[in-house]
């Protein structure tokens, strides 16, 4: 609904386009609907790079998909006329079959389309500071999220390296979590590993994670009662002012007197009998 310099008239000046395998209530304020069938994201967003670069579809390819062959011509072509076109996908995409190679596809499609215009992608965060996560890490590593750094520099693998894929396979041996809720949100056979191992929760409320860790260290809720950075979801910084007193430390805080209680104890590291792995 945003006026712009560029778009004076807002909404109206705006074309909307929901792709999703039903009918939901964002899908009616769109200005079109693309029901793909569960399943065939990876297909589709490989034939409409195939269709702007004019290459031969079979209509057997694009009927697999459960979109029409000129319904996706004339996206194609929406797309091309527009000025500024941005592509935001979620977890729909990134967590169904297929994974970070779904979101691979979209990220390459999205940068194809700057040959005829200027095109960016965009993932929709949900709650907390994930944009924020996100932006640190990349710039610590180079890489946004799915990082293991267990032989002490970072690699990344999307789908191995995840938290989800740890915890479900089982890898880890303990877990420290800060400003996160696994418990509420990850599958069940994620949850059940976090209640089997030591798992240490730095968090202002009590969660469904806290309630099944070993251990909760109570912290002032960041921007509220703890300064910090938070991210908006176009990665643009917001130094937040604590407007409230909290009787209680910051999750940097707690961090740091962890981490100076562990350099007081140089042989504990080399008394372990096996590496330790970390996984972010």
């Amino acid at each position: 609904m945003q006026k712009s310099k560029f778009l004076p008239r807002g909404r109206k000046d705006r074309t909307v386009v929901m792709v999703d395998i039903r009918e939901t209530k964002s899908a009616k304020a769109a200005d079109h609907f693309l029901q793909v069938r569960p399943g065939k994201d990876f297909e589709l967003l490989t034939i409409m790079r195939a269709m702007i670069k004019d290459q031969e579809i079979s209509e057997a390819e694009v009927a697999a998909t459960g979109v029409s062959m000129e319904v996706l011509r004339d996206l194609i072509d929406q797309m091309k006329k527009a000025k500024f076109g941005v592509m935001f996908f979620g977890m729909g995409l990134s967590m169904t079959r297929g994974k970070h190679m779904n979101a691979a596809a979209l990220l390459t499609f999205a940068a194809e389309m700057n040959a005829f215009t200027k095109f960016v992608a965009m993932p929709m965060r949900g709650h907390g500071n994930v944009t924020g996560a996100d932006v640190i890490m990349r710039w610590q590593t180079g890489y946004p999220f799915g990082i293991s750094l267990n032989r002490g520099y970072p690699r990344y693998n999307p789908g191995e390296f995840s938290t989800v894929d740890v915890l479900v396979r089982g890898d880890t041996d303990c877990a420290f979590i800060i400003g996160a809720d696994p418990g509420a949100t990850m599958p069940k056979p994620a949850i059940d590993h976090l209640a089997k191992v030591p798992t240490i929760v730095l968090d202002p409320h009590v969660t469904h994670t806290s309630r099944l860790s070993r251990v909760h260290i109570t912290t002032a809720p960041a921007g509220i009662a703890a300064p910090g950075t938070g991210y908006r979801m176009d990665e643009v910084p917001m130094p937040l002012k604590p407007a409230l007193n909290s009787p209680y430390p910051s999750d940097e805080e707690v961090v740091r007197r962890i981490k100076e209680a562990i350099a007081e104890k140089p042989d504990w590291m080399t008394n372990q009998p096996q590496m330790i792995e970390s996984q972010v």
